[in-house]
């Protein structure tokens, strides 16, 4: 439900800035709401699965009250995005490909880069920042890796609490981040290799599709 959410939510925020920048209200996104939700039931089969176990009304109010926080956090009135949901994908090596979509690419008139992702949990809680900025990083690699240029700004919006996470990236940083990643591609390949996937519980498994033929939870 969560994730199905998300999608509505980020669905609605595209479609925004696809209308005349003076006429973004939230009276607009409102509007939107239950079409895209109408478009999402009867061409998804994920949700078409969820529909007996979900109680509509309170599903919509869910989402409706985080856009209404968007709305709280940003005037989408006060700029013009240049991408949004941006396609990156790089070949780190000959055995290593990453990809992924940036929710929305802002770039200044004097050519500065903001990389934004909208997240619609709750905040990390002090200390676990870090962690969270990974993927936009990531992002931040592929942007520079594609066009030479370092994004400047790198903004977690978390509608869940309405906080905002942002940080300056350096090349440090996204030298890091790449470290990382071929890192975790070794142990895959290794993994692989071996027929050998360890399973590795954590809070988050609350939250798994898969919990139910994991061997974490089934042995």
């Amino acid at each position: 439900i969560d994730a199905i959410r998300g999608t509505l939510v980020h669905s609605v925020l595209e479609k925004l800035f696809s209308y005349p920048r003076n006429e973004r209200v939230f009276a607009l996104a409102e509007r939107d709401l239950n079409p895209l939700w109408n478009e999402m039931k009867e061409t998804r089969g994920d949700v078409k699965e969820l529909l007996p176990n979900l109680q509509e009304d309170e599903f919509l109010l869910s989402a409706f009250t985080l856009l209404q926080r968007y709305f709280e956090l940003e005037d989408p009135k006060s700029f013009e995005p240049s991408e949004l949901e941006t396609h990156v994908e790089i070949d780190l090596s000959e055995t290593l490909l990453i990809h992924g979509y940036i929710d929305r690419l802002d770039i200044a008139p004097t050519g500065e880069i903001r990389i934004v992702d909208y997240k619609t949990g709750k905040s990390p809680k002090p200390g676990w920042e870090e962690k969270a900025l990974f993927q936009l990083r990531v992002y931040a690699l592929l942007y520079w890796k594609s066009t030479g240029v370092l994004p400047r700004l790198l903004q977690l919006i978390y509608l869940g609490d309405g906080r905002m996470v942002k940080s300056n990236p350096t090349m440090k940083d996204i030298e890091s981040a790449e470290k990382v990643l071929h890192r975790v591609a070794k142990d895959i390949f290794i993994s692989m290799e071996k027929e050998y996937w360890p399973p590795k519980p954590s809070r988050l498994c609350d939250w798994c599709f898969f919990k139910s033929i994991c061997p974490a939870h089934n042995s």
